[in-house]
């Protein structure tokens, strides 16, 4: 049996010797030659003994070591001790990691051996060169300050009932539809918006900090330079505010004063000028957007003149690159550039739309024997497209942008391969070919592709109608996490979803949308209106192909957690009820629609009411439906401030009538009949002969009489069928049967015959 006996007293002199020397494992013989095993404060005694001749030699005197295996009960010790017994001793002191341990000799003067789990670290004692083995153990483990968050995260399930979270924090504000939902995340975002100019614009309001820890980014911003004098400093102080104005005016006033500035500190002004395109990056007064504004209507002459040509991307993006602005005047002013003062050029070029003149940039780059960087030669080549109008041309410069790299020796990464596909894009014919080829010398320099890569080639070659590429693409991906490290990888998702919705491939569609429940990549499908247009994609599909049990389950786990249906998706949603012949579940859908806030929608309207009164149904759906009738003529009915009423068609007061007559509601029936002569609407044949056969379970001939009256005032054709049911159906007197033939005078015609 293993027993655990007390440590030394001595707790002090332990701990101090410990601070003082590195842990190092052996063994101890026990008092009656058993070998045995000393630890931090226990004691343990091993009955089998090692192999060998005799008990293993005592240790010196005021060392500890670790144990081989740690047992803090006396059960965890007898189990230790039993494995021990049936296995061997090595695998104890393998297991342990290197250990220094002393092996059996022939007697105490014989040396002992060291042994480690290697078995090339094996050395004696007697080898002058021997060296021992030390374990170090860490003093503090750091752990990530979001590591128990995202445990307890990977924890809870996600709930398909709840919207956003970011709409939690005010129960009122939880949207109802898309339209609310864009309303109220643009609010937050404003409100937030809002709230940082007044901390900043204001920042002596905010100067008692609360907040324990202390939370930087809800503090105002101190953005006010503190080095008054003109000298470098102050211009690299005013560069790490990113005051962009305040930079160029010191940058002049050094200019001005003689003062010689460092290339990188030039550097760095030319990198803020270029990544800001020479603006201010915030707008913190309406002088400023006036200004701006002014500019826009400057360079509107100059888009005038692409009327005669197609629109490009450069048409649409943001700020312009203006001509001599301040990136290009400090620039030529410089008495010495280097390589990063090109690169940062051409990268602002392209960036703010100057695409011709990135590339003149690049020639006078190689012109001055410098070379550029893996980053510029990604933004030339994505100005590629702006450059050369010809398929055959634009391939041909980026071949020559590949060739200069090769011989400046710049490795391409991904984001060059991506660039080259989304140039193929633009092609022709000639794209497909080529993009494989780019795709294999991505393989060959072991790359990774991105979805980026992928939404390039599905876009490529989806073109000629092939599924077979999206298919080998869910192949290779299927399983696999992916992280962001292209712009363009938000659009593969939503891409992909529209190839498997035009070619009604449901199964392609479930495969893809396992690849965005796996992981984190449900992070990687873009901005909440792109998560809307793959979510109403996919469930419009699932209406098409799937049967309803199907349809109600995804519904159940995508509403609302994840988008808010439109007026289409509901519409296809009862188109699916209609082609399950499962038309008694429309006044469920009908409560998903007013919970959706959607039930002020005509087409809506329309086709939740010609569904229930197609068919007759058992008594029970019909008053359901009759319920849902009364819910939908209600709404008709009220009138909202600033809204435009709702206006009766024929054809929804000729349903509502028909579900009315078919439960019984005579006098329902009726409204709807004087509601087709207040709106100068025309009833159907169908209408008036429900409603009659409504007036005949009723047993009322009064009212058979004044329904052959309003048709005949309605000029309907089928009033003389209506009054010979009447004459045949009710028992009428003589005078009713006056007013009968009044009302229809074919009628006593064709009974005088």
């Amino acid at each position: 049996m293993v027993s655990a006996q007390a440590a030394p007293s001595s707790r002090s002199s332990t701990r101090d010797s410990l601070n003082r020397e590195p842990l190092r494992h052996e063994h101890h013989a026990a008092p009656n030659g058993v070998p045995a095993l000393r630890g931090r404060g226990r004691h343990w005694t091993i009955p089998t003994p090692l192999p060998g001749k005799g008990s293993l030699p005592p240790p010196p005197r005021g060392k500890w070591y670790r144990p081989c295996f740690p047992a803090s009960t006396g059960r965890a010790a007898k189990m230790a001790g039993r494995w021990l017994r049936h296995g061997s001793w090595q695998q104890v002191i393998l297991l342990s990691g290197r250990c220094s341990v002393r092996l059996p000799g022939a007697g105490k003067g014989e040396g002992s051996r060291h042994c480690s789990g290697s078995a090339s670290l094996q050395k004696t004692e007697a080898d002058p060169g021997v060296t021992e083995e030390e374990i170090v153990l860490p003093r503090k483990k750091t752990w990530d300050k979001l590591a128990v968050l995202q445990t307890l995260a990977y924890t809870v399930n996600k709930d398909p009932t709840a919207a956003h979270y970011m709409f939690q924090d005010d129960p009122y504000l939880l949207p109802r539809n898309y339209f609310d939902s864009r309303l109220f995340s643009l609010s937050k975002e404003s409100g937030k918006n809002v709230a940082k100019y007044i901390v900043n614009e204001f920042p002596q309001f905010f100067e008692k900090d609360i907040a324990e820890p202390h939370i930087p980014c809800l503090m105002p911003e101190d953005l006010a330079p503190q080095i008054e004098e003109v000298s470098e400093a102050a211009l690299k102080e005013r560069i790490q505010l990113r005051r962009v104005k305040a930079s160029v005016d010191m940058f002049d006033q050094l200019l001005q004063a003689g003062t010689p500035l460092s290339l990188e500190t030039t550097n760095r002004l030319l990198d803020l000028l270029c990544f800001y395109g020479d603006r201010e990056p915030t707008r913190e007064d309406q002088s400023e957007q006036k200004e701006e504004l002014k500019e826009s209507e400057e360079e509107a002459p100059d888009q005038r003149k692409r009327r005669g040509r197609p629109w490009k991307t450069s048409d649409f993006i943001g700020p312009k690159w203006r001509e001599n602005n301040n990136a290009e005047r400090i620039f030529n002013l410089m008495p010495e550039r280097n390589a990063h003062s090109y690169c940062t050029m051409i990268r602002g070029m392209v960036k703010h739309g100057a695409y011709m003149k990135a590339h003149d940039m690049y020639t006078d780059l190689l012109n001055d024997r410098h070379t550029a960087d893996v980053y510029t030669f990604n933004a030339l080549i994505l100005a590629v497209q702006e450059v050369k109008e010809n398929y055959t041309e634009r391939w041909e410069l980026v071949e020559d942008l590949l060739k200069h790299m090769v011989q400046q020796k710049v490795q391409p990464n991904l984001l060059t391969f991506n660039a080259v596909l989304k140039i193929l894009r633009k092609c022709g014919g000639m794209s497909k070919k080529l993009s494989l080829k780019t795709v294999r010398e991505m393989k060959a320099l072991n790359i990774e592709p991105s979805l980026a890569t992928f939404d390039h080639l599905l876009d490529i070659f989806y073109k000629s109608g092939s599924m077979e590429l999206l298919c080998e693409l869910m192949n290779e991906i299927e399983g696999k996490t992916f992280v962001a490290q292209d712009p363009d990888d938000a659009k593969f998702f939503v891409n992909a979803i529209r190839i498997c919705f035009n070619h009604k491939d449901v199964e392609l569609a479930y495969r893809l949308h396992k690849v965005l429940e796996t992981g984190d990549n449900w992070k990687l499908i873009g901005e909440a209106q792109k998560q809307s247009v793959y979510c109403t994609k996919f469930f419009t599909l699932v209406c098409m192909m799937e049967q309803l049990d199907v349809i109600w389950k995804w519904y159940r786990e995508l509403v609302p957690s994840l988008f808010y249906p439109t007026v289409q998706v509901m519409l296809d949603f009862l188109q699916a009820l209609d082609t399950a012949n499962h038309l008694e579940m429309v006044p469920q859908i009908w409560k998903e629609i007013k919970q959706l806030g959607l039930n002020k929608k005509p087409e809506l309207l329309e086709e939740v009411l010609a569904l229930m009164a197609r068919e007759i149904h058992p008594q029970e759906t019909q008053m359901s439906f009759a319920n849902c009738a009364a819910d939908i003529k209600s709404i008709f009915e009220t009138q909202e401030k600033n809204q435009v009423p709702l206006a009766w068609t024929a054809s929804a007061l000729g349903n509502t009538a028909i579900l009315f007559s078919r439960v019984g509601s005579i006098q329902e029936a009726w409204n709807m009949l004087e509601l087709f002569k207040k709106n100068q609407r025309v009833p159907s044949d169908q209408v008036m002969n429900e409603v009659l056969t409504c007036t005949k379970q009723s047993n009322a001939p009064d009212q058979a009489v004044k329904l052959v009256k309003l048709a005949a005032a309605f000029g309907l054709p089928t009033t003389a069928k209506l009054a010979r049911r009447v004459k045949e159906e009710f028992e009428l007197s003589e005078e009713q049967k006056k007013a009968v033939e009044d009302a229809d005078p074919q009628s006593s015609d064709s009974d005088s015959d």
